[in-house]
């Protein structure tokens, strides 16, 4: 192909979560066209899975400029800016209409998972020529059918909440983890305990995982849901050795959605109604048949079916041993990049967070929450593959500290780039206030509800408010602070 057929090709965008369906209107908005490939049924369908959750962070934090542009001529209304949405209303209020627009409809590929990306007629071997080479997208269907695409550019915006952290020690499996996930036994990392995954927690013991928003949402809802089910038997086990981090700044949080979530918490944790153990490393999760033993314990699966199975797990604390025998696991231990359907493509990845080089020391969780990252665009987001980017919360790797304002700027900055409009493209504005708490820890933020088992901010699904501006203006000092440099390290300094 010559230089002017690899120009009028299509952008590619990998993923219409937030950033995503952004991306995408920001290449309309540069006069090129989008091609967006989701995994899902439906445009934003990692959201729509933590659909019951709230979000802490209001509206007006939420909308990308280049998106609301092609929403309004339409009729839409925007929803109140101080008003917080749930998972749901992002969906059903802002990101469905977006993707249903004229301009974004046609350009949507649902059920198209993407399962390689490389350069036609060139391996990550072949370097003449390169740059000048048509992206090869290789997509595969819902019904196995594979198809090969030619695009000039690609974004990957594919975020991190189908690669969830292991629950295992050094970042590995714990044993029989794998297989308990097969069977069910460990669900996804944030279940509608109150809603459509009812059946699998009334009146049984759930041990949830984790030390951030996303634990603390759901040891609310078994709360709540052991109210209405006596029977149902809550436990929490932590890496960390005090529940505290994660209940933030309580009345004192510059978000007061999240501060009023750490104290529920707080309260149920004090009362008994959850059972915390703190230091525990998770080795092993065995599965055990009660039937043979028990008949009355046989319950009554979401799936219809009768059953009696039981999760021993066992797990290693500084007194010693432990061991908890329980019905479901919930995991909320944070999320991970998948990188292996960018083999052929000429990555280069900080060693600790696998986020970009240039960007990987300004994530690092040892250091940073989302508030004090630097803004950040197409240069620093720039691999060895030229018009290849990672943006979103993939581009963060494993690091918990993504914002969904940083998301937006990121992708106005790498279109421009693709564009060919340098000057954009290296002109980064973000601004992000310096007051308000972010508790520890979420595919997914300081504001949503990804999680991850250590100390900074997390976002599942690309939101922006762990760091918005709170009442006064200073910052606080209760639960992580956003405006100051720090992280997991400065917390045990501060031990």
């Amino acid at each position: 192909m010559t230089d002017t057929t690899t120009g009028e090709l299509p952008v590619a965008v990998i993923g219409a979560g937030p950033v995503g369906l952004a991306a995408a209107a920001h290449v309309i908005a540069r006069e090129m066209e989008p091609l967006v490939f989701e995994a899902g049924a439906t445009p934003a369908a990692a959201v729509s899975a933590w659909g019951h959750i709230g979000l802490f962070s209001p509206w007006k934090y939420n909308i990308d400029q280049a998106a609301r542009a092609l929403l309004e001529p339409t009729g839409w209304v925007e929803p109140d800016g101080d008003s917080l949405p749930t998972g749901a209303e992002l969906v059903t209020d802002y990101l469905a209409p977006l993707a249903a627009t004229p301009q974004l409809s046609g350009a949507i590929r649902t059920h198209s998972r993407v399962i390689a990306v490389s350069r036609v007629g060139k391996d990550r071997t072949r370097t003449p020529g390169r740059g000048d080479t048509p992206f090869l997208v290789r997509s595969q269907n819902e019904g196995g059918e594979i198809e090969d695409h030619f695009v000039r550019a690609v974004i990957d915006a594919s975020g991190t909440w189908e690669t969830p952290n292991p629950l295992g020690q050094a970042g590995l499996p714990a044993l029989g983890e794998d297989e308990a996930r097969e069977a069910g036994l460990v669900t996804s990392p944030l279940p509608d305990v109150l809603g459509r995954d009812r059946a699998q927690f009334a009146g049984r013991h759930t041990l949830v995982v984790g030390a951030g928003h996303s634990a603390a949402n759901t040891l609310l809802a078994l709360g709540e849901l052991r109210e209405a089910e006596p029977s149902t038997r809550i436990s929490w086990v932590m890496r960390g050795s005090d529940p505290a981090d994660v209940y933030g700044g309580g009345d004192q949080d510059g978000l007061p959605a999240r501060g009023a979530l750490g104290t529920r918490l707080r309260h149920l944790v004090e009362t008994g109604h959850i059972e915390v153990h703190t230091s525990v490393t998770i080795t092993g999760l065995g599965t055990t048949d009660r039937s043979a033993t028990s008949a009355p314990t046989i319950r009554h699966e979401a799936t219809g079916s009768d059953t009696a199975i039981e999760l021993a797990v066992s797990g290693a604390t500084p007194a010693g041993a432990v061991s908890l025998d329980v019905d479901r696991v919930v995991p909320t231990t944070g999320f991970r990049p998948d990188l292996s359907f960018l083999r052929e493509i000429r990555l280069d990845l900080d060693p600790i967070v696998e986020a970009p080089t240039g960007l990987g020391p300004l994530i690092d969780p040892e250091h940073h929450s989302c508030g004090t990252v630097e803004p950040h665009g197409a240069r620093l987001l720039a691999h060895p593959e030229e018009d290849f980017y990672i943006a979103g919360m993939k581009s963060y790797g494993r690091a918990p500290t993504f914002l969904m304002a940083t998301g937006y700027e990121q992708v106005r900055s790498i279109v421009a780039a693709i564009a060919g409009d340098q000057e954009a493209a290296d002109s980064v504005e973000l601004v992000l206030p310096e007051t308000g708490v972010c508790s520890a820890d979420i595919g997914s933020s300081c504001d949503t509800p990804v999680s991850d088992d250590t100390t900074g901010c997390d976002d599942t699904a690309d939101t922006t408010g762990c760091c918005a501006p709170a009442p006064s203006p200073q910052p606080v000092t209760i639960g992580i602070s956003t405006g100051l440099a720090h992280g997991r390290s400065a917390g045990r300094a501060s031990d």
